[in-house]
C-alpha cells in the first residue's frame, strides 16, 4: 500500500544516505515529499560530485527515475506545501542526514523553514519522526537535543553501520544504515542480511 513520506536532507556529511533512502522509497511505489537544505545541495556537490547548478536535472536523474513512486520537491520557504499542515496525511518523516543545526531547530520548536515545520507537524500530530544524525564527536548540547526529541516521540537512528553482514563495498555500508531506517519506518526491504539469517 502506498504511503506518504517526507524526507529532509541537510548539510551534514552523508547525503548519500538521504539519496539512497529516497530512491528506495520511490522504488517501493511510495509518495515522497523531498526537502533539501542549501547546505545539503552543497554536500551533494562535494561528496557525490553532482552538478547542483541544475537542480531539476538532479531530481530527474537521481530520484524521479528511481521507481514507480511519486516525488514532490519543496523549497525551504515553501510553507504552502501540504506537508506543512497537520491536516495532510503524511505517514512519517525522515531527516537523513540530520545536521546538528537542524536538530537544534527541531528540538526548540523553531519551525524556521519547511523542514523544521514539517518535523514539528509530525511531533504535534503524533506521527513518526525519524532523525538520522551524522556528526562526531557529539557534545552535550547535541546529546541533550537528541534526548529531548526522543522523549517526545522522535526515533533517533544514528548513521552507525553494523559489520556482521560483512560488507564488501561502500554501498553495502550505506545500505545497512538505509535499511535500519526503513525498518524504523516499517517499510519492508532486503538491503542487508539480518543477524542469524
Amino acid at each position: 500500500m502506498r504511503k506518504i513520506f517526507a524526507v529532509g536532507i541537510t548539510g551534514a556529511s552523508g547525503v548519500v544516505y538521504g539519496a539512497r533512502l529516497t530512491q528506495e522509497l520511490l522504488k517501493r511505489d511510495h509518495k515522497v515529499h523531498l526537502i533539501v537544505t542549501e547546505a545539503g545541495w552543497q554536500v551533494f556537490k562535494e561528496e557525490l560530485d553532482w552538478n547542483t547548478s541544475d537542480r531539476d536535472a538532479i531530481l530527474a536523474e537521481h530520484f524521479e527515475q528511481a521507481g514507480a513512486g511519486e516525488l514532490h520537491y519543496h523549497g525551504l520557504r515553501e510553507f504552502t506545501a501540504p506537508i506543512a499542515s497537520g491536516s495532510y496525511r503524511t505517514d512519517a518523516m525522515v531527516i537523513v542526514p540530520c545536521s546538528m543545526g537542524t536538530l537544534s531547530g527541531i528540538a526548540q520548536g523553531a519551525s524556521g523553514n519547511l523542514l523544521e515545520r514539517t518535523a514539528d507537524v509530525m511531533l504535534k500530530e503524533g506521527k513518526k519522526l525519524v532523525i538520522v544524525p551524522r556528526e562526531t564527536p557529539l557534545n552535550a548540547i547535541h546529546l541533550e537535543n537528541m534526548l529531548k526529541l526522543s522523549r517526545i516521540g522522535a526515533k533517533i537512528v544514528p548513521a552507525m553501520p553494523g559489520f556482521y553482514q560483512k560488507p564488501e563495498t561502500l554501498a553495502d555500508i550505506v545500505d545497512f544504515v538505509v535499511g535500519k531506517t526503513l525498518d524504523t519506518l516499517g517499510v519492508p526491504h532486503s538491503l542487508f542480511t539480518r543477524w542469524g539469517e
